[in-house]
């Protein structure tokens, strides 16, 4: 069994140098780096063969952080995060102090508070969001276990974290709301 704290150790690393990863989120596996690194950003986008318009969604691991990256965190969100049962990204307007690769066209941000004790001692020691992106290339199926990750995937990061990899997930990809400014809620996927 691979220990947590060295596995952390090794992603630091990569991610400190501009580097991508795969790893095990609270939902799926996913791709990530630091949110913070546009030319990272830019290589987990060909990666995938997505689109640059398309959004990713960033990881946090505690919800005090979000006024670092959100101009104006509504009331309501708190209260969202706290009682939400199972993985919950929230599309907030008004992104700050990142660049613009993980920025919507109309300047929304995707965030979530992750669950999963190695995202948050990862983003607790990088001190700054992970990007985190389905494992897949744009357009194929996401994958529920790390054997679902296509050899692509796999040989084009520069890591793969040590860890569930023989797990499945008990998850599906988040739940994923627009909170406007103003406290409304639009369901962008169930």
């Amino acid at each position: 069994m691979t220990d947590i704290n060295s596995e952390i150790k090794k992603t630091i690393d990569v991610l400190k140098s501009g580097g991508i990863i795969l790893y095990p989120t609270d939902t799926i596996w996913g791709i990530g780096c630091d949110a913070t690194n546009a030319d990272a950003v830019k290589r987990i986008f060909e990666l995938k063969k997505r689109s640059a318009e398309k959004n990713v969604i960033l990881l946090l691991d505690i919800a005090s952080r979000l006024s670092s990256y959100v101009r104006e965190v509504p009331e309501n969100a708190w209260t969202l995060i706290e009682y939400s049962s199972k993985p919950l990204t929230i599309i907030y307007d008004g992104a700050k102090n990142l660049p613009t690769e993980v920025i919507g066209e109309d300047g929304s941000i995707a965030i979530r508070i992750t669950s999963d004790e190695f995202c948050n001692k990862l983003i607790g020691h990088l001190k700054k969001p992970l990007v985190s992106t389905s494992a897949n290339i744009s357009g194929e199926p996401w994958p529920k276990c790390y054997d679902d990750v296509s050899d692509e995937i796999k040989n084009g990061v520069d890591y793969i974290a040590q860890l569930k990899l023989s797990e499945k997930s008990q998850f599906q990809p988040s739940t994923i709301i627009h909170l406007k400014s103003n406290g409304q809620i639009k369901f962008i996927r169930h």
